[in-house]
Order: C-alpha cells, then sequence, then structure tokens
C-alpha cells in the first residue's frame, strides 16, 4: 500500500478559515500533545496575522502560543505561515524577517508561502532570503479561473516554481474552486513539471468538492496532502482528517494517520465551540454561481455583515456581480489576500456610490501603479487604469515608496534599545498602548482536557488560591473537598 502523508492545518488554517483566529492559547495547547501523537509530517501552526488579534481582542501575549508549541511538539515538525512580504500594508523589510527569525529561534523552521501573482521571479529573491535566515520554503503555485489561467500557464508556472529548488511546491486551491476533472488534469501536469520538487495539495472546501479532489490529487500521484480536525474543517476549510483517511484506506492507500488519537482533539474543540458560540464547520452544498465571482467564503460574510451595518444588505448581489466586472478590469487578479479584498471593496464602492471609480481605494491606486506587482500595471483595462490614476491622489502616489527603515529605527520609534524583539513585534502590530494594556489583562482562561475533564478539574482547583472549599455535583455524584489550615 503507497503511504499518504498529512499535514495538519487544524491551528492555523482552521482557526483562520472558520473561527476567525478566536482560538485562544487556552483552547489550543491542551491537545497538542494528542496532535503530536497523531503521525502528521508537519502542523501548520502560526501566522503574523494573529498579533492584532491575540493582542487587542483576546488581551493575550501570542508567543505563548508559539512557547507552547516548542515546548509541546517533538515528534512533528512546526510550520510557519507566510513569508517577507505583507498582506494588506507595505511593511519595512526589517518587521517581517525579525517575525522570521523568531520563529527560527523557536524552532520553526518551515514555512508555506506564496506570491499572489504566481510570480516566480519575485518570489525567488524572498525564498532565498528565507534560506540564509534558516527557514525552509513551500512554495505555493495557486490555482484560479480566467481567460489567463491555462493549462500552459500552470505547466510553466511549476517549472518556474521547481527551478527554484523550495523544499516543496504546493498545488493551493484557496477559493475552492477545482473540480475533480479539472483536479485530474492539473495534479498531473504539475507533477510532471516540477521535476524531482516533491508536491503538496491544499484545497478549501468551499464549495463541497475538496474531499473528491483530494481522492482525485492521490489518483494522479500526489502523495502529501491537507487536512484538518472537526470542527475545524469542512466549511471554507480543509477535508477533514477522518474522512479522508477513510477514504484513502477505501482506495487501497496507506494514510500516516492515527485518527483514534485525534478522538479527544474533536471532542476538545467541539465543546469549545458550544460553549463559546464559535461555528462548527460543515460540508457544503456545491454553488455554480461561485465560478464567476470567485469571492473567498469568509469575504463573503464579512461584505454581507458590512452592507447590512450601513442597511444595504439588498445588494448584496449587485456587488458580487460588481465583482466580476472590477476583476476583469484590472486583469483578472487571482481572488487571494490582498486581491481579493482590493476587488471586493472597489466593487462595494462602485455600487454604493452609483458611479464607477468615481471614487478609488488607496489600494487601488497602489495596484494600477505597480506597487502590488508589475502585472496588476500591465494587464488591467487601459481605460479603467486612466481613470483611476487621473486624480489628485494618484499623482500623491506616485512619489510613495515602501519605508526603507531599519530595525533599530523601528525600535527606537517604539520603546528604545531596551525593547526585546517580541514585544517590538506586538508594538508594531497591535498598538503600544493595547501592549501595555496586557499589564493589567485578566488571566487567561483555560480550558479543561477533553480526555481526563474531572481529574483536570481538581487539578485546576487545587491550583487555585483564592478559594478554601470545593463542592461538585453532577447527576448522582458528589464531591466536596476544602484546604487544610
Amino acid at each position: 500500500m503507497e503511504e499518504i502523508r498529512i499535514i495538519d492545518t487544524t491551528l492555523r488554517d482552521g482557526n483562520t478559515s472558520l473561527w476567525a483566529h478566536n482560538m485562544t492559547t487556552g483552547m489550543m495547547h491542551p491537545v497538542l500533545r494528542y496532535m503530536d501523537q497523531a503521525g502528521f509530517e508537519g502542523m501548520e501552526f502560526f501566522v503574523s496575522g494573529r498579533f492584532k488579534k491575540v493582542v487587542r481582542e483576546q488581551r493575550d501575549n501570542p508567543w505563548d502560543w508559539v512557547r507552547y508549541g516548542q515546548k509541546e511538539i517533538k515528534h512533528t515538525r512546526l510550520r510557519y505561515h507566510g513569508g517577507l512580504s505583507s498582506g494588506f500594508t507595505l511593511t519595512p523589510a526589517c518587521i517581517p524577517r525579525l517575525i522570521i527569525e523568531r520563529m527560527v529561534h523557536y524552532g520553526i523552521t518551515l514555512t508555506r508561502l506564496s506570491d499572489p501573482w504566481n510570480d516566480y521571479d519575485e518570489l525567488s529573491k524572498e525564498v532565498a532570503e528565507l534560506n540564509t535566515l534558516g527557514m525552509e520554503s513551500v512554495v505555493n503555485i495557486i490555482y484560479s479561473i480566467s481567460p489567463r489561467h491555462t493549462d500552459e500557464y500552470y505547466a510553466r508556472k511549476t517549472r518556474e516554481a521547481a527551478a527554484m529548488k523550495p523544499y516543496r511546491v504546493c498545488f493551493k486551491d484557496v477559493g475552492g474552486m477545482l473540480t475533480p476533472d479539472r483536479t485530474r488534469t492539473l495534479a498531473r501536469l504539475v507533477l510532471d513539471n516540477a521535476a524531482d520538487v516533491p508536491v503538496e495539495f491544499h484545497a478549501h472546501c468551499n464549495n463541497g468538492l475538496a474531499p473528491f479532489n483530494i481522492l482525485e490529487a492521490v489518483r494522479q500521484g500526489i502523495r502529501i496532502v491537507h487536512t484538518s480536525v472537526p470542527p475545524l474543517a469542512n466549511g471554507s476549510a480543509q477535508p477533514s482528517i477522518f474522512n479522508v483517511a477513510r477514504n484513502l484506506r477505501a482506495l487501497g492507500y496507506k494514510p500516516m494517520v492515527n485518527e483514534k488519537v485525534l478522538e479527544p482533539v474533536e471532542k476538545h474543540f467541539r465543546r469549545i465551540a458550544n460553549e463559546e458560540g464559535l461555528p462548527i464547520g460543515a460540508p457544503r452544498e456545491y454553488d455554480e454561481t461561485w465560478y464567476r465571482h470567485q469571492v473567498p467564503g469568509g469575504m463573503i460574510s464579512n461584505l454581507r455583515h458590512q452592507l447590512k451595518m450601513l442597511g444595504k444588505e439588498d445588494q448584496m448581489q449587485a456587488v458580487l456581480e460588481e465583482i466580476v466586472r472590477v476583476r476583469a478590469e484590472l486583469g483578472y487578479p487571482i481572488m487571494v489576500t490582498p486581491f481579493a479584498q482590493f476587488v471586493g471593496s472597489q466593487a462595494a464602492i462602485n455600487v454604493m456610490t452609483g458611479e464607477r471609480y468615481k471614487e478609488v481605494t488607496d489600494q487601488v491606486i497602489q495596484y494600477a501603479l505597480g506597487l502590488w506587482g508589475k502585472e496588476g500595471a500591465q494587464y488591467m483595462e487601459p481605460e479603467v487604469k486612466a481613470k483611476i490614476l487621473n486624480r489628485p491622489r494618484a499623482r500623491e502616489m506616485e512619489k510613495f515608496e515602501v519605508p526603507d527603515v531599519s530595525l533599530e529605527e523601528v525600535r527606537k520609534k517604539y520603546g528604545g534599545p531596551s525593547l526585546s524583539d517580541e514585544e517590538l513585534l506586538l508594538r508594531y502590530y497591535a498598538g503600544p498602548e493595547f501592549v501595555d494594556a496586557l499589564k493589567t489583562a485578566p488571566r487567561r482562561k483555560e480550558y479543561l482536557d477533553a480526555r481526563k475533564p474531572l481529574v483536570k478539574l481538581i487539578e485546576a482547583l487545587v491550583n487555585r488560591r483564592d478559594a478554601g472549599y470545593f463542592y461538585i455535583r453532577k447527576d448522582d455524584f458528589t464531591l466536596s473537598a476544602g484546604r487544610s489550615r
């Protein structure tokens, strides 16, 4: 039986796609030792997008998450997600470089990263620099649908990605738009053009087809696939490890995972989802309209919420139709971060104002100027590009350059030479006032291990110093305890 290796995405993509980074360190760390025993080849574990969310909303230190990983995970290679480029803003290069240095310090020496244009001339520089910092790279080849994204395009892009000699390449369907037929064609094509570079497969379940597509990718020869543990699977995340492993065995393959060990993990996160009102990922129905707008699932819910707040929820369909037009006019960018947000925001503005491109976001101006990649300026419709750039704000931004400030300058701005690297990054992303507020933040909420809840409960109570007597009752069982004086 041929072995299929598994990369787990529960704590990174599952948490991002389904729980919007609302998993806390207290929710996460009780299950780490179980996940480490499951046989995963790797676990995606951290992304810089957590810094702001965790500090500002959870009032916690995100570095504790990383430290728990270093302490608890002994048998599984942890992965960072991202590289040296930024998501929504043009960030000084010293900041993402410092993040990578800290990740390597904690033993996280592998990352998966993309260029949103699949531009490997640009990404090759990033991969080379990451290597010098001690970080190996899994390079994404992002799937998209447009007149530009043909079979020849993907054959060429795979050769370009493989020529960098990364640790691996990953055929990535972030929008959940692959079909089994298209997977059959492109998985084989990617393998044939990747030379001796191993290939992974990563797919989202936005349109209900990813569990089928994983099986088709394996049939074509891909031997490393990404899954997640429910309830942080399905929905807009990756397929369930339980479903994928069962189906792989039915097809005669040997998935290298022990699902039995993961049962307490599923139970733990389901209980937390119910307690905290967090989403439970479920299989989705197929939706043919998805292939027109290609908007990621999480972004659709966010757009709907924003329109509702403006009292314009009835305009949702008009915005989706406008997204199709804006994407074509901007040269068919792949609908991933940050381009999906650029396109969606501009489409909403066009609908709300009633005049197309009357008002334009700074990001779309930067896009037209080529600041977000040369393809943006190169493939835009000329009339639209001219309309975007024919305004005073565009002329101001022509002179814009990404600030080339040193780490010493950033450190001086946020606290001086005594400021640690980790606190500097928190202050940069979350803001000094929110980092200062951590000093008076309440104690982190801890969540009991699902496997031995009573034992863990008693341990937690014993460790509390603010109570001298405990009384526990459940059905016919009672337990009382007090401290001796």
